[in-house]
C-alpha cells in the first residue's frame, strides 16, 4: 500500500492522488501519534509528503522507520533532517505538455456540426452537438461527475463507499469512470429492455448489474426504481445519486452544456430540440437558454407511450428517454412543447442519420432529429435549430442495427409474400389481435375463443392502442385448458393469470412466410409483430390456407 500524506494546508495533485491508496491529512508540523502508529500498522510501501509543512512531516516519518519520499519544488539540499530521504520535485519542469490529468477532465466542450444532408428541406441550419463525444460516450458523463463531486463535498459518499443508482446504461457508464478514478465501488440497475452491449460495457467497468422487469409500475418492488432504493438502503456506506431528483443533474448542463451552445452558435440559437430522460438536460439547458434570450423555443422530443407527451407511461422500445412518471429534475416551465415520436420513426430517423451524416447514433438522437424535422413548417431562414446526439450507436449494434432484430420487430419488411399478407388475409371480418385479460377468468377466455373460432389468445396487459409488445405476457391454448379441466373443472373459475403458458413466440409483419412457417414447427400460432406492435396472431391452419390459395391461382411461395 502507497499512503499519500497531506502537511498543512494543500490540495494534492491528481497525479499523486490517482498513485497512492490512501490521502491522510495533519494540520500542522508534528504528526499526531495516532496518525503515526495508524501508519506504521499499514505496512506502507511508501510513504508520499506533500504541503507547506512536508519537509518536517517528511523527517519524523523517516525517524520512525517508514520508506519516505518528499515532493516539493522548495530548496531543500543541505537540510540534515532529511538525509536518507528522496526528494522530488512537485510540479513538472520540462516544457508544457498537451495531457490533462485525467479522463475527467475530457468531459463537456463537445463540437456543433451541420447536419445539412438531414436538414437539406429546413430553410435554416440544423445542427448537432456531439455529445457521444464526451470519454464515457455519453452526454451522461456531465451529471455523473457533478452529481459525485457534491455528494463528496456534502458527505454523501465517503472513501471505500459503494455508488447503487438506476440507469439506462450512459449514466451508469459515467458513474462507473468517476468511480474507477476515486476507487469506488457500482452496483447499477436497468431495465431489460437495454441492449446486451450496455449491461456488457458496465461490467466491463467493474460494476455489478441487476436487471428488473420492464412492464411493471414504478411502485411495483421489481421495478428498477424500486429495486434500486432497496439496495441503497441495504448495501453499507451506499451512495445512490439519483438522477431523477438529484439538482445538481439539471444544474450541470446550465452551467456547461447550455453555455457552450450559445458560445458555439454566437447567441443566434433559435429552437433547441433532445429528447426528454430525466428532464435534467432539457432543463437545465433550456433554462440557461431562456437566460440569454426568453424567445428560446425548447423542444422535447418523446416515445409514444412516454408521460411527457401525453402518454401513460406504457412500454416502448427507444432506450434511454421517455418516462413513465415525472422526475422532479424536468422543469416543464422550461419547455415550450413535447413532441410525440413513434418507435419506427425513431430507428428510422436514427438510421438516417448514420447513413447519410455519417454519425453513428442512437436511437434517441433519431427521435429528436424527426421532431427538429418536424418544425419545418414554422422555420424561417435566419433561425438556427440545435439538437443533441447524446449517445453513440456502438451501444445499439444489435438493435436498431441489426436488420434481424428490426426485422423480428416488424420495422423492415422482405420481399416476396410476407407474414403481412397472410395475416391480411385472415383478419377480414376478425378484430386485429383476439386477446383476453390477466384478470379474466378461464371460463370467459373459453367463451371469446369459441366466439371468433380460435384455438389460442394473447394475454395482454392493456386494451388502449397501440399494444406494446411488453404488454403481451402469457397465451391461453384450447388444448391446454381442456387437459387441465377434464381433471379439475375448477380451473374454469381460476383468473387467466394462474392457468395461462408463456407468450407465443413472435415474427416481425415483414418477414418471409418461410420464416414464419419455421416457428410454426415448434409452436401452434406466432404473434406478428408490426413497428414494435403486436397487431395479430397466425396459426398453422391461417399458413397453410395462405399457401393453398397461391398455389390455386398459381403462384410459388416458398
Amino acid at each position: 500500500m502507497d499512503i499519500l500524506v497531506v502537511a498543512g494546508p494543500a490540495d494534492p495533485p491528481e497525479f499523486l492522488v490517482a498513485r497512492n491508496s490512501k490521502v491522510v491529512r495533519i494540520e500542522g508540523r508534528d504528526i499526531p501519534p495516532d496518525v503515526l502508529t495508524d501508519l506504521r500498522a499499514r505496512l506502507p510501501r511508501r510513504v508520499t509528503v506533500i504541503g507547506p509543512e512536508g519537509s518536517s512531516a517528511a523527517a519524523q516519518l523517516h525517524r520512525s522507520g517508514l520508506p519516505v519520499r518528499l515532493h516539493t519544488d522548495d530548496r531543500v539540499s543541505g537540510i540534515g533532517e532529511l538525509a536518507g530521504i528522496e526528494v522530488l520535485p512537485l510540479s513538472d519542469k520540462g516544457p508544457p505538455m498537451e495531457v490533462v490529468g485525467s479522463l475527467l477532465d475530457l468531459v463537456g466542450n463537445t463540437p456543433l456540426v451541420r447536419l445539412d444532408r438531414l436538414g437539406r428541406d429546413l430553410p435554416c441550419p440544423l445542427l448537432a452537438k456531439l455529445e457521444h463525444l464526451n470519454p464515457g460516450g455519453s452526454i451522461k458523463d456531465r451529471p455523473a461527475v457533478t452529481m459525485i463531486d457534491a455528494a463528496e463535498r456534502e458527505g454523501l459518499l465517503r472513501p471505500g463507499g459503494t455508488i447503487v443508482e438506476g440507469t439506462s446504461g450512459n449514466t451508469g457508464v459515467g458513474l462507473a469512470i468517476v468511480a474507477a478514478r476515486r476507487r469506488y465501488r457500482c452496483v447499477f440497475v436497468m431495465p431489460d429492455k437495454m441492449a446486451p452491449e450496455k449491461v456488457g460495457l458496465l461490467r466491463a467497468y467493474g460494476a455489478q448489474v441487476v436487471v428488473c422487469p420492464t412492464a411493471v409500475p414504478p411502485d411495483h418492488p421489481d421495478s428498477y426504481y424500486s429495486v434500486t432504493a432497496r439496495l441503497a438502503s441495504e448495501i453499507p456506506g451506499a451512495y445512490h445519486p439519483d438522477q431523477y431528483d438529484n439538482p445538481h443533474n439539471p444544474e450541470c448542463h446550465a452551467l456547461s452544456t447550455g453555455p457552450e451552445i450559445w458560445r458555439q452558435t454566437a447567441g443566434r440559437v433559435t429552437y433547441f430540440v433532445t429528447g426528454i430522460g430525466t428532464g435534467g438536460t432539457i432543463s437545465g439547458i433550456g433554462r440557461y437558454l431562456k437566460s440569454q434570450n426568453p424567445a428560446v423555443q425548447i423542444v422535447g422530443a418523446d416515445p409514444a407511450g412516454s408521460v411527457y407527451s401525453g402518454g401513460a407511461g406504457r412500454p416502448y422500445l427507444v432506450e434511454g428517454i421517455g418516462e413513465d412518471f415525472w422526475p422532479t429534475t424536468y422543469d416543464p416551465k422550461v419547455v415550450d412543447r413535447v413532441v410525440m415520436v413513434s418507435d419506427a420513426d425513431s430507428f428510422q430517423t436514427a438510421r438516417r442519420v448514420s447513413l447519410e451524416e455519417g454519425i453513428l447514433v442512437g436511437g434517441s438522437t433519431g427521435t429528436a432529429v424527426w421532431a427538429a424535422l418536424s418544425l419545418a413548417p414554422e422555420l424561417a431562414p435566419d433561425d438556427v435549430v440545435v439538437t443533441l446526439v447524446p449517445d453513440s450507436g456502438r451501444g445499439y449494434l444489435s438493435k436498431l442495427y441489426n436488420e434481424e432484430w428490426m426485422s423480428e420487430h416488424g420495422f423492415l419488411r422482405g420481399g416476396g409474400r410476407t407474414v403481412a399478407d397472410v395475416l391480411e388475409r385472415k383478419g377480414r371480418g376478425l378484430p386485429a389481435l383476439i386477446h383476453v385479460h390477466p384478470d379474466d377468468t378461464a371460463r370467459e377466455a373459453i367463451g371469446i375463443m369459441q366466439e371468433y373460432s380460435v384455438s389460442q389468445l394473447a394475454v395482454v396487459q392493456s386494451d388502449e392502442p397501440p399494444l406494446a409488445e411488453a404488454e403481451v405476457i402469457g397465451a391461453v391454448h384450447d388444448r391446454d385448458l381442456m387437459q387441465r379441466a377434464f381433471g379439475d373443472t375448477s380451473i374454469l373459475d381460476r383468473s387467466v393469470r394462474e392457468v395461462m403458458s408463456p407468450p407465443l413466440p413472435s415474427v416481425g409483419s415483414g418477414e418471409s412466410i418461410e420464416l414464419a412457417v419455421r416457428r410454426l414447427e415448434e409452436a401452434p400460432a406466432v404473434l406478428v409483430i408490426d413497428h414494435g406492435h403486436p397487431v395479430g396472431v397466425i396459426t398453422r391452419a391461417d399458413a397453410l390456407g395462405f399457401m393453398a390459395l397461391d398455389r390455386d391461382r398459381g403462384e410459388e411461395i416458398l
